[in-house]
């Protein structure tokens, strides 16, 4: 029987195309709706996705609105990529913070860049939830956008939909460990929880034996291997608190004070030469993208179809995607690390606070793991982190100015109070087109 996705904000560089395939090559048979606001995105995403149909010769059907109400309705499973303000207001994210001296590699999680995004984002989706409450109450919500802790956070404090939040990032920095001890990825056990992008893998097993200590003693016989000497921190944090974090410096720096200044990344600068390198780069590279799918889309270029990868070292967040999909559908069982409400998953931290921890995956729908109580120094950080997050969620809802500038004061990106109401004068002004309840 032919199932029904829709997927949300179409004009996603990073993802439409690539679930779409993943649901081309994996997913068997299904009703693809594709909905995004800007009518040239949807255009792109709609025509693209069709020829992609055309090359597989398969069994799914193509079709776009500008209004998701129209197409929620019987839909099985909703996916979200939406990104409020598009690719130009994820750019001031970044930018706009430099003349505070925060300089950030992604912008989209957490401190200056991920409060400026979740008072965009929050109320959107939870919009969004309400749609789904209203016109599709069983269907799964998965969402992909960022910053992906307070907006699963939001949807799920507001209503009753069943939303979980997928992201790679865990999943490849298990594959790098496997690779590094030189054992395939399938026969290691790992066990992780944390929030997105600063998620602890805590139990590393091979041939059912803890294998931290093949870890330590790779690094110490090659401590200049591009796993370890790329990834200074992480390395840091490891021998610190006995547990490995994900996913990269680039992120986790984001969440410790004193990384984002000028010069502070052991001499180097996120957004400049470390990082990605160079965010404006960086961003320039999604829209030669965009124009890649455009001409994909409209026959100016061939639409070929990705390599498959017999190894399963390629890491993408829709080939995550899609065995979470059909696990979900009771077409197999795994393990995954999927961000839900703690339900229980870690005593010591807040009832309903949005963690990213291993998970199985089944017919039965999501079920993470307990792990009872977490280290004190794990906890420590997570706790400041989840307060943070809890203030922006909060000021997102209510249009609270006075909370969003308490969640930059405890998330400890500012420190003076003339310092958080500039900042968020600069929030709000930037993105006032999308902040409205601000001014109201």
């Amino acid at each position: 029987m032919k199932k029904t996705i829709v997927l949300l904000g179409v004009g996603s560089t990073y993802f439409t195309r690539g679930i779409v395939e993943s649901l081309i090559v994996k997913g068997g048979e299904w009703d693809v709706r594709l909905v995004d606001i800007d009518p040239e995105c949807l255009e792109i995403a709609t025509l693209l996705s069709k020829r992609l149909v055309e090359a597989y010769d398969a069994p799914v059907t193509i079709s776009g609105s500008l209004d998701r109400c129209e197409v929620l309705p019987g839909a099985d499973v909703i996916v979200s990529t939406i990104g409020v303000g598009g690719r130009r207001a994820w750019e001031k994210d970044v930018l706009i913070f430099r003349q505070f001296d925060i300089y950030q590699g992604t912008g989209d999680t957490y401190g200056a860049g991920g409060v400026s995004r979740g008072l965009r984002m929050i109320p959107v989706l939870v919009e969004v939830a309400r749609d789904i409450e209203r016109l599709c109450p069983d269907a799964i919500f998965i969402n992909f956008s960022n910053p992906m802790t307070v907006n699963c956070r939001a949807v799920a404090k507001t209503t009753s939909v069943n939303i979980g939040g997928l992201c790679y990032g865990v999943t490849a920095r298990e594959h790098q460990l496997a690779r590094l001890i030189g054992v395939p990825w399938k026969d290691v056990r790992c066990r992780a929880i944390g929030v997105n992008h600063f998620t602890w893998i805590t139990d590393f097993q091979y041939d059912g034996k803890d294998a931290w200590p093949l870890v330590r003693e790779r690094i110490a016989k090659e401590p200049d291997l591009p796993t370890v000497k790329n990834q200074p921190y992480t390395w840091e944090l490891f021998r610190m608190f006995d547990a490995y974090p994900t996913v990269g410096d680039g992120h986790i720096c984001e969440f410790i004070p004193g990384w984002q200044a000028e010069g502070a990344y052991y001499g180097k600068t996120f957004g400049v030469n470390a990082g990605h390198g160079s965010f404006e780069e960086y961003t320039a590279r999604w829209d030669r993208i965009f124009d890649e799918m455009a001409d994909q889309a409209y026959g100016r270029a061939p639409v070929e179809k990705t390599p498959l990868d017999a190894y399963g070292e390629t890491l993408r967040d829709e080939d995550l995607f899609i065995d979470v999909l059909n696990a979900s559908m009771g077409e197999d069982e795994i393990f995954r690390t999927v961000n839900l409400p703690n339900v229980g998953q870690a005593s010591n931290l807040p009832a309903g606070a949005v963690l990213e921890a291993t998970t199985f995956v089944s017919g039965a729908g999501f079920q993470p793991l307990c792990f009872g109580e977490l280290p004190l120094g794990i906890t420590a950080i997570l706790q400041r982190i989840i307060g943070a997050q809890e203030l922006t969620v909060e000021a997102a809802l209510k249009a609270d100015r006075k909370l969003a500038i308490q969640a930059l004061v405890a998330g400890e990106t500012v420190r003076t109070e003339a310092e958080a109401e500039r900042m968020m004068d600069v929030i709000l002004e930037t993105h006032r087109d999308h902040l409205p309840q601000f001014f109201s």
